[in-house]
């Protein structure tokens, strides 16, 4: 992995969108130091999975991460709840902060849903825009192409594209970047260890 290429730049016009190069490949792990970073990543999973055994109510204790996740997540898009106010009761929650209580709501819902999901489906585009749709349902951005991929140009930082942070991919090009991801995820031709294997495919879906 040394020699990765994340990607390229390709010109748009007024400007320039990050094409990432395909990851459905073999890959060779050379670095000792990412050797040893995942080797310590997997003492710590597995002193997690000893220390759940003595953890008397596991589904209490992960559905209290997943709320934890939700409103962490959420706040990237602006969204003001705690856990403690995800906690409440719709009718118990300020009003002017119930929009910012469902669309937390609304994730927690989407996360298990999709977890439960993954115990008949595969990890697919499907999926993925099943869950999307039940995140955008009844909140704000409901008529956002709710349960579709975008089909058109977004960019993130500054006023408008041409002074960008970062523009992802010509939007035509998504089902062939997803489709990649999907072969990758499912690919038993080449191993690759599965916490490398899980970042490579969350920073990828990331930058699509």
């Amino acid at each position: 992995m040394r020699h990765f290429k994340s990607g390229y730049y390709v010109n748009q016009g007024s400007y320039k969108s990050f094409q990432p190069e395909t990851i459905n490949r073999e890959w060779n792990i050379e670095s000792m130091e990412l050797l040893n970073l995942l080797s310590q990543a997997d003492r710590q999973l597995g002193r997690l999975d000893m220390y759940s055994e003595y953890i008397p109510n596991m589904d209490l204790f992960i559905s209290m991460h997943v709320l934890k996740e939700a409103t962490q997540s959420s706040k990237i898009e602006g969204t003001k709840t705690n856990i403690e106010e995800a906690l409440l009761d719709k009718e118990d929650v300020n009003k002017e902060k119930r929009d910012d209580w469902e669309e937390v709501q609304n994730y927690i819902t989407a996360l298990n849903t999709a977890i439960n999901k993954l115990e008949k489906l595969p990890f697919s585009s499907r999926l993925i825009k099943e869950t999307h749709q039940i995140l955008l349902q009844g909140v704000r951005g409901k008529h956002k192409q709710s349960g579709k991929f975008r089909v058109s140009q977004n960019w993130i930082g500054g006023a408008s594209i041409n002074d960008a942070t970062f523009v992802p991919p010509n939007y035509q090009s998504i089902n062939d970047y997803m489709g990649d991801l999907e072969k990758f995820a499912h690919n038993t031709d080449y191993y690759f260890p599965d916490l490398l294997k899980i970042a490579l495919i969350h920073y990828q879906f990331e930058t699509i």
